[in-house]
């Protein structure tokens, strides 16, 4: 049996999310809790543990600061938080998982059931994590998940009004709700905004097409129009190796 401990400040959160484990994760005990980053190191020191259901807002600093100052090659980590934002550098601490309160009891058992009875990443390969400084993945937020994506999986984007789809390449598509501006730093990482509503993969091009006022074909086969304007910037970066 897995041993698990609660690090959040807000008791009631810690006893719903108790009750739900004791309720769906049965090869989970829940062993200890602690409402802030200095009462949860202390705690740390005198219990044995393997998960961490861990809150990143806290009382004196937050669960990234607690994961600082741990030897975190001893714990696998299920985040628990209420914001969407900081999830890219939640699985750059290696995290398990990555939960949006107030968690589903699904979640939670998906969550569990991703933990590993093999070791944790070690404390090198997370550093190495964490100091990356190349985007790799990106959070997109819906109305019904947190998904994690890599960005060399993202055919394209097109946006419509204030909603953004994502196009990946194993066919299938998420809506967020945010304008394709707000993905401009795509740009990095090889995409390339050829109209005013659409942004591609230049990785991911097929051919440009001259016919019909010419169009990128994408190697999903969709065609994505491109403006008037854009169209001698796209030939050059196009053409470019």
């Amino acid at each position: 049996m897995k041993k698990g401990v609660i690090i959040d400040d807000n008791k009631l959160a810690i006893a719903s999310l108790k009750a739900d484990v004791e309720d769906h994760c049965p090869q989970v005990e829940v062993v200890g809790s602690a409402e802030g980053v200095i009462e949860a190191a202390k705690l740390l020191k005198e219990i044995e543990a393997d998960i961490l259901f861990l809150d990143i807002h806290m009382n004196n600093g937050t669960g990234f600061d607690l994961l600082d100052i741990l030897d975190t090659s001893k714990y696998q980590v299920i985040f628990t938080t209420a914001s969407p934002d900081f999830a890219i550098k939640a699985f750059q601490y290696a995290a398990v998982d990555y939960l949006l309160k107030p968690i589903e009891p699904k979640r939670l058992i998906e969550a569990v059931s991703k933990v590993k009875s093999d070791k944790p990443l070690d404390s090198a390969q997370i550093k190495i994590l964490k100091d990356s400084d190349a985007p790799e993945k990106i959070v997109l937020s819906t109305t019904e998940e947190i998904r994690i994506v890599e960005i060399k999986n993202i055919i394209r984007l097109e946006s419509s009004n204030n909603y953004t789809t994502f196009y990946l390449d194993d066919g299938s598509k998420t809506l967020v709700s945010k304008t394709l501006k707000e993905y401009a730093f795509l740009n990095d990482s090889g995409f390339y905004r050829v109209h005013q509503s659409h942004q591609v993969n230049l990785s991911k091009v097929q051919a440009y097409i001259k016919s019909e006022g010419g169009y990128i074909l994408m190697k999903d086969e969709s065609r994505v129009p491109v403006s008037v304007r854009k169209k001698p910037e796209v030939m050059k970066v196009l053409q470019q190796d």
